[in-house]
């Protein structure tokens, strides 16, 4: 057969006439050719079908073309018989030009059959022939029961005439799949199989090949199996029975179990050899056969017993789990293992069942749960159920993780991590599952770069991730230990879980990530020879060494063992082990062994550093006369040492005296500083609550946009030029409009700003706040091309970089000095304005309330300005005050409301504090600017009957003695605690206001000009004398001015409590303003990428070169610029006392970013002490 495609009329036509003909391109059939031809003429003169578009022609569509109709007759043949094949055909006269046979063509496999053919014209119709092929006995090598096969004729070796459809005839074996009478029974009639032979040898055969007797009557069903092989009393299970012989049709078929009827379901029937049937009620517990019976007959009977059951739900464990879910829950009882169709409810949540079924025990996992209640347990039966009235399952709440310790371990795991967390105990297998990926292909020199071309061609298929688990044993509700597991050396850590039952609690959510270290390595003892034992001298120390001992394990927890005995690990750094040894030999673990072996065990990881021989020799032996010698010198020399000890003896008493005594003070100072640090952060984070609640109902008190700008870009400045107009007479406007129109447009000329830039900075009349006045003039008058002035600052800063490269690149961007500079800051504080605003504005904003409300709770001296609460030991106030704490209460008007409101305040507060300490706390959710001045209101005490009296800083009343005046306070009127105040206008201008002019040089003490010897001076809580003049009035010697000197520095230890007060607020300031768990701002890494450009280009290799630029331009431009002045950000007014330790805070932010460890050494004394606070 040849199947050739053919152009005709530039359309497609296959080698079939009926193809051909019936396709759209009026092609044409040349009968003897057996071509398709677009034009109706043959080679030779021969018979033409014309295309079916040509109607008019005698032979013209598919209709005319020679073809085979179909099968004559059944299209069943078996196999191993001679069969005959018939079939019908149409117009086979047009093939009769030559004396060519006809084939039938049968394909079966492995090779096509080919049979002679012979034509008859038939009488029915003109054009009818039945085409007759020789018989043939066919066979085909599949186990299969009907094998269909195509059927076409050819004319020759070449031409195949067309098949109408599909043709085709299915050959059969009666033999196959008919495994026993009534299947074989079973199959339709066109098939002629029957049951032939013995009992014995019976088989399924075609009638034509049966040479014995047939068996009409199928024998007695015969039960293989069935299961399940128990039911529950009340029905409903569903049975499954397989046999032989069971019938031929589900209406014929009965079956009964344990005597009672089951219902067959007739979808679920297979002829002979399946059954399946819906079991009965049983009045009671019975076991008994399976029946089957066919047609009425005798029943086939089970060789096994089904069994009708009643289990019984006793016992549950455990009795509570979490609400996730996940708990395997052990239900105990009889028989529970009845049927097939068990399933288990938590009240209504289903319990999935698993593992294996016992008959005294099911297993099941929960469900989660929404609530937290006690359910009751359900086991189904299919569509019955066993209760457990006895006992309820109660869901409890999740477990949580709190801390989990340590972090770290080696590959080979096995190192304890202690977990602290609530519920713990809830969980039944509490698990700690590490996620690794193994390790990709190392990275070759200059390949990153064709991996990122590579990526958009490609998607990245990452290595399977693979899962370890370890056990965790619980302690109580609170702890539980856990083992860290084993992972393939240098794999890659996706994530460590803690898995409790359905809650997973990721490592990373603790704070700390969990990471795995590489595998230490250690020396064998002896580096020499190590298949040699290492000879020891007893009361020797054993030293190992090796690599990343300490990366991930504690001293505590290796274990080093000689033999049976344990040699104490003393010792452990990063490359070397200590261990004392026992005193003696231990014996070896293996009775075989001469000598005990040395191991070390790290977790998991066991090191055998080799054989360990003790050398028990001791000393050579001594002359006799030497030990003579020995002796007489030994009792000469034991008094002279006695006189010694008991010199010495007498002398360390003494001192140990003194020592304890310094001991005893530096306990009491330690301790009271920790109750004093735990005291004052109790009520701090009493205030900070307080204070939660003021900022989600009143909210941050913000600057607007245009402010916060004015107060960066201008600091200092009280008039900003943003808000100066354009003050310029009539006639001249249009002209300057004009000119500035101009000055813009040059203005967006890079190449003019840049050059107008850099003369500006070589200008050496131009001060450094001029500079700075310029560049923030600049950003303003860019600030809507901020793209633009990006540019710019970029261009400007290479220059400057360039010329700082040359010199020293270390000192890059640490001062403003240029403009370009003073640039930088304005486009930081432009870009991270919404960063500061969502993410660190609150924990500022916190800081900056816990300072105050710290200093506020201390006195503070309203003239030198000094406090007991700071952080800055220049603002220490060295004495050691006494002061009451008061509330008072104050009366606040809300138009016709009348309000009580308590404030704390102190005995020692001037009236002027107490003034300022009651608007913060009246108007504690209102902005700065929007609350009365202090200066504009009188404090007045109501007393009753007693009348009102208007309080003042100086009075008529106030304490003058000499040339010095004590300013008024609580303490100075006897104002009582709870004692009714208000703030009233004032109606007239008396001083009655704390001085503030007129300052001496260094402290800050006011003079009033109206005494005649240097005017009156006014204290508060101490008075400020220079130190000349005290040791001039002491007249005391050398030591006790070193005394009077010393004591003072007692109270620096206010410093450190306050400093352990505000720890965490400083904390979350400083995560929040380094972005810790955040993303980083998209400027920031615009910049920092361009940093390090910057780095590549100029070749500087040093990474702290490159920290150092990055500090400099975010760290001390913005974020320090913020931290010391938090009034550019809301608006808040910042006391003296604030802005220094706001200051010490911000010198602790400088410092934390840098690479370099700050050391305290000798030097470091002179230095401020506010610096080692937090060192």
């Amino acid at each position: 057969m040849v199947d050739f495609l053919y152009a005709c009329n530039l359309g497609v036509c296959l080698c079939r006439c009926s193809a051909c003909v019936s396709s759209p391109w009026r092609c044409h059939w040349c009968l003897s050719d057996h071509l398709c031809s677009h034009t109706p003429q043959c080679s030779q003169e021969e018979t033409i079908i014309y295309s079916q578009n040509d109607e008019q022609k005698e032979l013209w569509g598919p209709d005319s073309c020679p073809r085979v109709e179909k099968v004559e007759g059944s299209h069943l043949i078996h196999v191993g018989l001679e069969g005959e094949l018939d079939l019908i055909g149409y117009n086979f006269q047009l093939l009769n030009g030559e004396a060519l046979e006809f084939n039938c063509i049968i394909e079966v496999e492995p090779a096509p059959i080919t049979l002679r053919a012979q034509i008859e014209k038939m009488t029915v119709g003109q054009d009818q022939y039945k085409v007759h092929c020789q018989t043939h006995k066919y066979e085909y090598p599949l186990q299969v029961m009907e094998h269909q096969v195509p059927v076409f004729v050819k004319k020759g070796d070449v031409y195949r005439v067309d098949n109408k459809g599909d043709i085709s005839v299915t050959l059969y074996n009666c033999s196959v799949g008919q495994s026993d009478c009534s299947r074989c029974q079973a199959l339709p009639a066109d098939y002629q199989c029957l049951w032939c032979g013995g009992e014995e040898k019976a088989s399924c055969v075609h009638k034509d090949q049966c040479e014995q007797d047939t068996i009409s009557v199928c024998p007695t069903p015969l039960i293989h199996s069935f299961s399940p092989m128990t039911g529950i009393m009340e029905g409903g299970t569903t049975i499954t029975i397989d046999g032989e012989n069971m019938g031929q049709k589900a209406e014929e078929v009965s079956v009964t179990v344990c005597d009672q009827p089951c219902s067959l379901l007739p979808d679920l029937y297979v002829v002979s050899n399946r059954i399946v049937c819906t079991l009965s009620a049983s009045p009671e517990e019975a076991s008994g056969a399976v029946k089957v019976s066919v047609s009425g007959r005798d029943p086939g009977v089970s060789s096994q017993l089904f069994s009708y059951q009643d289990p019984i739900v006793q016992a549950l464990d455990p009795v509570r789990g979490p609400m996730a879910g996940g708990t395997m829950i052990t239900i105990l009882g009889s028989k529970l293992l009845t049927g097939d169709q068990i399933s288990v409810t938590v009240g209504d949540l289903p319990c999935e069942v698993f593992g294996e079924l016992l008959e005294d025990q099911l297993y099941c996992i929960t469900s989660p749960s929404s609530v937290q209640h006690e359910m009751q347990i359900h086991v189904f039966y299919g569509a019955f159920e066993r209760q457990l009235h006895s006992t309820l399952y109660s869901y409890t709440e999740n477990p949580t993780i709190s801390s989990a310790y340590p972090s770290s371990a080696f590959y080979g795991g096995g190192r304890k991590v202690v977990v602290t967390g609530l519920n713990l105990d809830v969980v039944q297998a509490p698990l700690i599952r590490a996620l690794v990926r193994s390790p990709g292909e190392d990275p070759q020199p200059g390949a990153e770069k064709k991996r990122r071309k590579r990526r958009r061609k490609r998607e990245f298929i990452p290595n399977p991730v693979l899962e370890v688990d370890e056990s965790c044993q619980q302690i109580n509700s609170t702890a539980m230990e856990c083992i860290s597991p084993s992972v393939p050396d240098a794999s890659i850590l996706v994530d460590v879980l803690f898995v409790l039952d359905n809650v997973r609690i990721p490592f990373s959510s603790l704070g700390d990530n969990f990471s795995y270290q590489k595998n230490p390595i250690l020396k064998p003892l002896n580096r020499d020879n190590p298949s040699k034992p290492y000879s020891l001298k007893p009361g020797n120390v054993l030293d190992i060494e090796g690599e990343g001992l300490d990366a991930g394990i504690s001293k505590q927890e290796v274990r080093a063992m000689i033999g049976n005995g344990v040699c104490t690990v003393k010792t452990l750094t990063h490359n070397h082990l200590y261990c004392e040894p026992p005193l003696a030999s231990p014996q070896p673990l293996d009775p075989s062994a001469s000598l005990p072996e040395f191991v070390v065990h790290m977790g998991n990881l066991q090191f055998n550093l080799g054989q360990v021989k003790y050398d028990e020799e001791g000393l050579s032996s001594f002359p006799r006369e030497a030990k003579i010698g020995i002796g007489v010198g030994a009792a000469l020399l034991i008094p002279i040492v006695l006189i010694i000890i008991f010199m010495y003896r007498r002398q360390s008493k003494k001192a140990k005296r003194d020592y304890e005594k310094v001991l005893v003070q530096l306990e009491n100072l330690e301790t009271s500083v920790g109750d004093q640090c735990r005291k004052e952060f109790t009520d701090l984070m009493t205030e900070m609550m307080d204070l939660t609640s003021d900022i989600e109902g009143s909210g941050i008190p913000f600057l607007d946009y245009t402010t916060y700008t004015e107060k960066i870009f201008f600091p200092g400045d009280t008039i900003s030029p943003l808000r100066k107009s354009l003050d310029v007479p009539e006639n001249r406007r249009v002209t300057v409009e004009q000119g500035l129109t101009q000055l813009s447009n040059l203005l967006n000329n890079k190449l003019f700003l840049t050059k107008l830039i850099e003369t500006l900075d070589t200008q050496v009349t131009l001060s450094q706040r001029d500079r700075c006045h310029a560049a923030s003039l600049l950003t303003v008058a860019l600030h809507g091309k901020l793209e633009y002035l990006t540019d710019v600052m970029k261009t400007l800063l290479c220059n400057l970089i360039d010329q700082c490269v040359a010199k020293n690149p270390k000192l890059l961007l640490r001062r403003t000095e240029t403009i370009v500079e003073k640039l930088l800051t304005n486009w930081m504080s432009i870009c991270l304005h919404s960063f500061l605003r969502e993410a660190a504005a609150e924990p500022l904003y916190r800081l900056y309330r816990a300072i105050m409300y710290q200093v506020d709770k201390g006195p503070v001296d309203a003239v030198t300005g000094k406090a007991k609460r700071t952080l800055n030991d220049g603002r220490l106030l060295r004495e050691d005050i006494e002061c009451r704490p008061m509330t008072l209460t104050v009366i606040v008007k809300n138009g016709a409301e009348v309000q009580r409101v308590p404030v704390k305040v102190l005995d020692t507060d001037t009236i002027t504090q107490v003034k300022k300490k009651i608007l913060n706390h009246v108007y504690k959710g209102t902005p700065f600017s929007q609350r009365p001045p202090v200066h504009t209101l009188d404090l007045e005490w109501r007393s009753g009957q007693a009348g009102h009296l208007t309080l003042s800083d100086e009075d008529v009343t106030s304490l003058v003695q000499g040339q010095w005046k004590r300013l008024n306070t609580l303490n100075h009127y006897k104002v009582p605690d709870a004692a009714t105040v208000t703030l009233i206008p004032r109606l007239h201008n008396n001083q009655c206001e704390t001085p503030s002019n007129n300052y001496m040089s260094g402290e800050k003490t006011p003079m009033l000009e109206d005494g005649e010897d240097g005017g009156i001076r006014v204290w508060h809580l101490v008075k400020s004398v220079e130190e000349p003049e005290v040791y001039k009035q002491r007249r005391s010697s050398l030591r006790e001015r070193e005394r009077a000197k010393a004591i003072p520095e007692i109270y620096l230890t206010r410093l450190l409590y306050m400093k352990g007060t505000l720890q965490k607020f400083v904390d979350d300031t400083f995560q929040a303003m380094l972005g810790v768990n955040r993303p980083v701002p998209i400027a920031i890494k615009y910049f920092f990428d361009f940093l390090d450009e910057m780095a590549d280009k100029h070749g500087i290799a040093e990474k702290e070169t490159v920290h150092i630029w990055k500090t400099h331009s975010l760290m001390q431009r913005f974020w320090v610029l913020v931290l010391k002045n938090p009034q550019m950000v809301f608006d808040i007014e910042v006391s003296e006392n604030v802005d220094s330790i706001l200051s010490v805070i911000a010198q602790t932010f400088i410092d934390s970013c840098t690479v370099s460890e700050h050391k305290v050494g000798r030097v470091s004394v002179q230095e401020p002490l506010e610096d080692y606070i937090y060192v």
